[in-house]
């Protein structure tokens, strides 16, 4: 079968950093599901892992954790899904990834494919909305007041993928109040389109931006990306007794900022139920059939916000660089393999052939 993989960690400039190769056939066992992978999306946690080593360099490692597809066959304990049921979903962090033709993954985990949407839209949905659904209601819980805060929520990031499915879920579930922030008027009119109520600029200080919208100090506050460079600034605006939450991997965390307002500090790594095969594994599962369910019925919208081609490991490098480069907006897509006689195999670099 088709994939993309890696031997060494390499910039993405360099031809090798992702190849286009041919791995065996998976067969399904357990509750694993074999699904043909229809199209896949690209976050950060790709970028990340391609820069970590492979523990077997001579191996090939394959990245990848979002994908829309059709059940080519189930393990002989799966019972939830049937050949030619089309699903979507965002995979586990220890196992081969999604950037492959076929793939196994735990049924618990998988979601019913909105009907409504393409491969390539429903692809660009399951990470970002499993973490957002995760950080509002398991982590944050806000649907519980902050007495005396604003019944607001502010997101750090707003423009991309995650901040964009937490935009909409926010607004639509919840009577909170959403603030976002960006820095660029084409993100600030994306994030403003998906339903945000408030657009502030990150590239000032944060606290002045909230207290100049007047509605008083956020009991939430939710931080995608550059939490280092923002703590400070999100320690002044945070209501008392208000609850952060943040994604991404600050370099430390000075959480004694916190103490005198009493805030909470909550982290989110959506692959932690896979990871440790959790007793509430199937809650992800569930959790995207009502990601699903909510699409079909016009509730919530696809982040898709670009398809790059078809699934090889020159535009996965297009993709990669577009996300290091920290200006891509909702999620990039890519969609369908090459055409047989693509001469696939020739596109291999000398270096990473076997």
């Amino acid at each position: 079968m088709k994939a993309i993989g890696f031997r060494s960690s390499l910039p993405v400039s360099d031809p090798a950093s992702l190849a286009d190769i041919d791995l065996p056939r998976p067969d399904p066992v357990g509750r694993d599901i074999l699904v043909r992978i229809e199209a896949i999306s690209v976050n950060p946690v790709d970028t990340k892992m391609r820069m970590r080593p492979p523990a077997e360099p001579e191996s090939w490692k394959v990245l990848g954790w979002d994908a829309a597809g059709t059940v080519e066959a189930v393990g002989p304990e799966a019972t939830l899904f049937a050949p030619g049921d089309t699903v979507f979903y965002a995979g586990a962090l220890g196992r081969t990834g999604t950037n492959a033709e076929l793939h196994l993954v735990d049924e618990r985990i998988v979601g019913k494919k909105p009907a409504s949407l393409s491969f390539a839209e429903a692809a660009a949905l399951p990470l970002t909305a499993i973490t957002a659904w995760e950080v509002l209601f398991d982590r944050l819980d806000i649907r519980k007041a902050v007495p005396g805060a604003a019944n607001a929520l502010l997101i750090i990031g707003g423009a991309g993928g995650v901040g964009s499915i937490t935009t909409q879920l926010a607004r639509k579930l919840t009577d909170i109040t959403v603030i976002t922030t960006a820095s660029r008027p084409e993100t600030a009119e994306w994030s403003r389109g998906l339903g945000a109520h408030h657009v502030i600029d990150h590239s000032k200080p944060l606290s002045a931006e909230i207290e100049r919208l007047g509605i008083g100090q956020p009991a939430f506050v939710f931080s995608t990306t550059n939490t280092d460079q923002h703590l400070i600034e999100i320690a002044k605006l945070i209501a008392p007794q208000g609850r952060f939450a943040l994604i991404d991997d600050p370099a430390s965390l000075d959480v004694s900022l916190f103490k005198v307002k009493s805030v909470s500090t909550h982290w989110e790594f959506m692959f932690t139920r896979s990871m440790f095969a959790t007793a509430d594994i199937a809650k992800q599962g569930a959790l995207l059939d009502e990601v699903s369910r909510r699409v079909d019925a016009g509730t919530l919208k696809t982040t898709l916000a670009d398809i790059f081609g078809t699934i090889s490991a020159e535009n996965l490098r297009r993709a990669h660089a577009l996300i290091e480069s920290g200006r891509a907006k909702g999620k990039i897509v890519l969609a369908g393999w090459p055409a047989p006689g693509a001469g696939w195999r020739e596109k291999v670099p000398p270096e990473c052939r076997r």
